[in-house]
């Protein structure tokens, strides 16, 4: 180890040179209070924040220190989270941002968003708090700017560590608060199986969000605070934030109707990202779902490969088979119907879907339709026909968003519309107008087998190399993951919500290469890698330290997979029950 005096000498004699000069940097350093390790250094100012990594490790015993006694998963996961928030706004105060060239000048650590997730940028063991962060060292075209980095080396990171991590700083009952918070949110979701429901969004929740390119809750005075019907509403005591009262949402099929811009997309966006815990003050730090609740859209274009879309679609033209559908430019039904199967696949328990992003053909073919067009002559099971099956016959629960089609009330276990953001329970109602109202439309795909294929991955379709052999996989985009020599549209993955689960995913798929054997399934693969995870962590995913890595969940794995042009399947005949 070296003292941090020897740090500043290294710099100031490598001022004016070559970028690739700061590579004499790596190692580890003394400073009071801490050490900085680095890791790797970019070799060039341009070069991505990923590239680079540096550690502060600072000792939990230290009475100065941050602590807490960690006793479950999710108080780790909270406590690693609190601290990866106060290191990146102490950043953006004290950091003067770009300075130079490139990156020059930057400190900073993976954004984080509203949710409270498991990341790597943020390591935590019995003895030692370790930050991984990105600082871009600083440059004047390619030539060293030292001044600058001494600055950033013993004036910025100083100060941002000591508003990180020092508990001077801390003021009291945040850190508390944020553990409660993400405690209390596991503890409601973990209660929805034995109360028989699917999701739960307590009284006073503030679901509609700041803007359409921000997460953040709108303020509360222009808000409408959600309030559950009465005949929907249950009370439940948590640890902490004590008996709490809102709205359970029970199995079967769920319709959400109501006017435009009542808030039916409001709440089912809430659902949508219920499987994750929020952080104090988002909104919906209460509103939770099942860790298996799915968000099925249609996305014409993407890849389809050997998958059985039977149960939807068969019969098409000119024989196309659709027990083992494959396609590289999906229709809208095709599509929807294609990730209904992946969902199902790897153990989705709850559908969500809205009809805003739905392919109508896919979830009804009304009764002119019918007349006009004969079921011999259409293809499509429309996906009306089969929701109460996937209930009855597979436990799939399904929520789906509606404002045109009545139709729905037909096979549906509950109705709530939405009125000027507030829910009202109106099953009653909806189902004495279908009493009310002969049924003209024709039930097709009666007592046809649902049936979903396992399949088994090919080794050498999973290729993370570029045309020059060398390991290539990056994101810059939360929707885009750059693969080898592709490029996966991740567009309808709805549920991812940070850079760093997308950066994750491209190492996810890398690394499940290690259980392709060409006899397990998708869902085996996917199941043994999250199972690694779990008990190693992310960094298990790389050979190499990251700080740029967060928690995933198994369906977008299994759909970033599917989504991967190229990829390829046997499809074994064992039927997944």
């Amino acid at each position: 180890m070296f003292t941090k005096e020897i740090l500043k000498s290294k710099l100031e004699s490598l001022d004016g040179k070559d970028y690739g000069g700061y590579q004499s940097l790596r190692g580890e350093y003394d400073f009071s209070g801490y050490k900085l390790i680095i890791h790797q250094v970019p070799k060039d100012p341009y070069a991505p924040p990923h590239t680079g990594i540096y550690c502060i490790r600072a000792n939990r015993m230290d009475e100065g220190i941050i602590n807490y006694k960690m006793d479950s998963k999710v108080e780790e996961i909270a406590f690693r989270d609190f601290l990866t928030r106060r290191f990146y706004r102490a950043s953006a105060d004290i950091s003067n941002g770009r300075r130079g060239t490139g990156f020059s000048g930057v400190i900073t650590i993976n954004q984080p968003g509203q949710a409270i997730l498991d990341r790597n940028c943020v390591v935590i063991d019995d003895e030692v708090i370790e930050v991984r962060c990105f600082l871009g060292l600083p440059a004047e075209g390619r030539n060293i700017n030292s001044k600058t980095a001494e600055e950033m080396f013993f004036e910025e990171l100083p100060k941002i560590i000591e508003l990180s991590l020092f508990k001077k700083n801390l003021r009291p009952g945040d850190l508390l608060q944020h553990i409660r918070t993400a405690k209390d949110a596991e503890y409601l979701r973990n209660k929805l199986d034995s109360l028989g429901l699917v999701a739960f969004i307590a009284d006073g929740s503030i679901l509609p969000r700041e803007s359409g390119s921000s997460d953040r809750a709108m303020s509360i005075e222009s808000a409408v605070p959600f309030g559950s019907p009465e005949n929907l509403k249950i009370e439940i005591e948590l640890p902490n934030a004590g008996l709490v009262s809102g709205m359970g949402i029970p199995e079967g099929v769920t319709l959400i109707a109501g006017g435009g811009y009542h808030g039916k997309s409001t709440l089912l966006n809430a659902l949508e990202f219920g499987c994750y815990n929020h952080i104090p003050g988002d909104g919906r730090e209460q509103c939770v779902s099942l860790p298996e609740t799915v968000k099925v859209r249609a996305y014409s274009g993407r890849p389809v490969v050997k998958t059985d879309i039977s149960g939807f679609i068969r019969n098409l033209p000119f024989r196309i088979n659709t027990t083992g559908f494959s396609t590289e430019n999906s229709s809208g039904s095709t599509s929807q119907a294609a990730s209904l199967i992946e969902a199902i696949e790897v153990g989705a328990k709850v559908l969500l879907m809205d009809e805003d992003t739905c392919a109508t053909n896919f979830m009804i073919r009304d009764f002119k339709m019918q007349q006009l067009v004969h079921k011999d002559d259409e293809p499509i099971t429309p996906f009306i026909d089969r929701v109460r099956q996937l209930y009855s016959e597979k436990q799939i629960s399904t929520i789906v968003v509606l404002g045109g089609v009545g139709d729905y009330f037909d096979v549906s276990d509950h109705v709530i519309q939405m009125i000027k953001y507030e829910p009202v329970d109106v099953t009653e109602k909806a189902h004495e107008i279908s009493k009310k109202t002969p049924v003209k439309r024709i039930t097709e795909g009666k007592n046809s087998p649902f049936n979903i294929k396992e399949r088994i991955p090919l080794p050498e379709s999973i290729n993370p190399c570029n045309e020059y052999g060398k390991k290539r996989i990056y994101a810059k985009e939360i929707h885009r993951l750059n693969f080898g020599e592709c490029i996966i549209d991740l567009t309808d993955l709805e549920q991812l919500i940070e850079l760093s689960q997308t950066k994750a995913l491209g190492y996810a798929m890398d690394y499940a290469g290690k259980y392709i054997d060409q006899r397990s399934s998708i869902k085996q693969i996917i199941d043994q890698v999250m199972k690694d995870i779990d008990t190693n962590g992310l960094d298990v995913l790389s050979d190499r330290i990251s700080g740029h890595f967060a928690e995933f969940r198994s369906f977008e794995l299994a759909f970033t997979l599917n989504r991967l042009r190229g990829f390829d399947v046997v499809q074994r005949k064992k039927i997944i029950s």
